[in-house]
C-alpha cells in the first residue's frame, strides 16, 4: 500500500522540518556530536516504528530496487530473515506483524531482541541501506532533542564533558507543531492502518496491503 496522495506530501514536509532541526543541533553541538557513518550502536535492537514509518521504508525498499537492486534484494533477504526468526516470540500479531500494546507485550518488548541488527544496515560498511527513507526515531537520534512535551534525550556517546546546560542549549525540537500525530491520525481515517511495528516486518512484505 502507498502513501495516500496528501499524506505523502505532508510526510515529505514532516521529514525536511525534522532533519532542518536536527541539522541545526548537530551544528551547535560541533564536536561533542560523534555520530559519524559506521558508528552503528543505535542500529542493533529493536524499536517501534509507526504505520506512516513502515510505509515510507516499502516506499525507499521500492526505489532502491529500481536503481540498485542487488542491493535492494539484500535488504529484503535480511528483513526476511529476521522476520522469520523473531515471529515465535513476536510481542503482538506476528501475522500482521503490530506490536501488542497492552502492558504485558510492552514489558516484553523493552527486552526483546536487544543484540537483533536492523535489517537495513549493511554489515558490511555499517551505513544504513534505506536513509533517506529512514523512520523518524532514527532521525532523531543523536543530536540533543526535547521532543514535544518531552524529555531531552541525547546518545550516550556524544556530548562528553558537556554540561547539561551546554547539552540543553544545543537541543532541538524537532516536531514542534505536532505534525507526525496529525499525519498518523490522518493515516488511519484514510486506510484503516494503525498500531506500531517492527522495521524487519515492514519490509519482509513491502507490498502487504
Amino acid at each position: 500500500m502507498d502513501l495516500p496522495a496528501g499524506v505523502a506530501s505532508k510526510d515529505s514536509a514532516l521529514v525536511q522540518i525534522i532533519d532542518a532541526a536536527l541539522a541545526e543541533a548537530a551544528r551547535k553541538s560541533g564536536a561533542w556530536l560523534v555520530c559519524r557513518p559506521g558508528c552503528t550502536q543505535c542500529c542493533i535492537g529493536v524499536f517501534p516504528i509507526t504505520a506512516l514509518d513502515a510505509l515510507r521504508l516499502r516506499a525507499g525498499l521500492e526505489e532502491l530496487a529500481v536503481h540498485d537492486p542487488e542491493r535492494a534484494a539484500r535488504v529484503l533477504e535480511r528483513a526476511s530473515a529476521a522476520a522469520k526468526r523473531l515471529s515465535s516470540d513476536f510481542p503482538g500479531d506476528a501475522a500482521s506483524g503490530v506490536l501488542g500494546d497492552d502492558r504485558e507485550s510492552e514489558e516484553r518488548f523493552a527486552t526483546w531482541a536487544d543484540e537483533e541488527p536492523c535489517p537495513a544496515l549493511d554489515p558490511s560498511s555499517g551505513r544504513c541501506d534505506l536513509y533517506g527513507a529512514r523512520p523518524i526515531t532514527c532521525r532523531m537520534f543523536g543530536p540533543a532533542v526535547r521532543p514535544l512535551g518531552g524529555a531531552l534525550a541525547v546518545c550516550e556517546l556524544c556530548y562528553h564533558g558537556a554540561t547539561a546546560s551546554e547539552i540543553a542549549a544545543c537541543a532541538a525540537t524537532p516536531d514542534p507543531e505536532g505534525l507526525e500525530d496529525a499525519l498518523l491520525a490522518e493515516l488511519e481515517a484514510a486506510t484503516g492502518r494503525r498500531g506500531q511495528t517492527i522495521v524487519a516486518f515492514a519490509l519482509a512484505a513491502p507490498r502487504r496491503p
